[in-house]
């Protein structure tokens, strides 16, 4: 199961905001625990401003609501489901996160997620990511698996069905330093424009989303490993 776009309406618009100028990724209800970068970390200060949350007490965007609410009918019920949210970001390396982006260090399944870490090494000996939460490089207000992975908690608990939220965050970085002119293009600096790019790109993950598959189709057999 798929969501394949999130925000039709940024996209038309060529913009990391919806229509209403709320970053969605910032939108959920949590707040960080630690201290966040400023504006990247997400603020209330004017929908003029990229990494809008939007307002307080507010209900989340229609975009954000709607990614909830499939994750919760389509995976909630699910004995074992994991989720993968695939974006372009800053740097010029892949990363694997794990939540949570709130705070450092506390996640419940962080020896899990290591476990997992190193049955991708052992799938994939030479694969390119960074395998990490992504509280190491930053922490944010309103992460949306946060957000989700505290819904599924209150559900269902640490000890009932599964539920695994991953970030696929490509670093875009590397298609500007091989084509430097597209940061002036009406797609922006986000996107492996060239269509041999592209097609390198969905290569190159492919055997991530095979790994997945596979791990989610044998969770039986390494969830209750011990040390988890």
């Amino acid at each position: 199961m798929s969501m394949p776009v999130i925000n039709p309406g940024g996209i038309m618009l060529r913009t990391r905001a919806n229509p209403a100028g709320v970053d969605l990724m910032r939108n959920s209800p949590v707040n960080a625990v630690e201290r966040t970068t400023p504006m990247v970390g997400g603020h209330r200060w004017s929908n003029w401003l990229p990494w809008y949350r939007g307002k307080a007490g507010e209900p989340m965007e229609p975009e954000a609501q709607a990614l909830t609410d499939f994750v919760r009918e389509e995976m909630f019920p699910s004995r074992h489901a994991i989720a993968l949210d695939v974006h372009s970001g800053f740097g010029s390396v892949d990363r694997l996160w794990y939540p949570y982006a709130r705070s450092i260090g506390d996640f419940p399944h962080e020896k899990l997620c290591q476990q997992i870490a190193q049955r991708l090494d052992d799938f994939e000996a030479n694969h390119v990511y960074r395998i990490e939460p992504q509280s190491v490089q930053y922490t944010t207000h309103g992460d949306l698996w946060d957000h989700l992975f505290d819904l599924h908690t209150e559900q269902h608990g640490l000890d009932g069905n599964l539920f695994l939220p991953w970030t696929l965050e490509m670093g875009s970085w590397a298609w500007l330093r091989k084509n430097p002119w597209q940061i002036f293009g009406v797609l922006g600096a986000f996107n492996p424009i060239k269509p041999h790019r592209h097609r390198r790109v969905m290569r190159r993950h492919a055997r991530l989303i095979e790994f997945l598959l596979h791990l989610t189709a044998s969770a039986d057999q390494w969830r209750n490993v011990p040390g988890r």
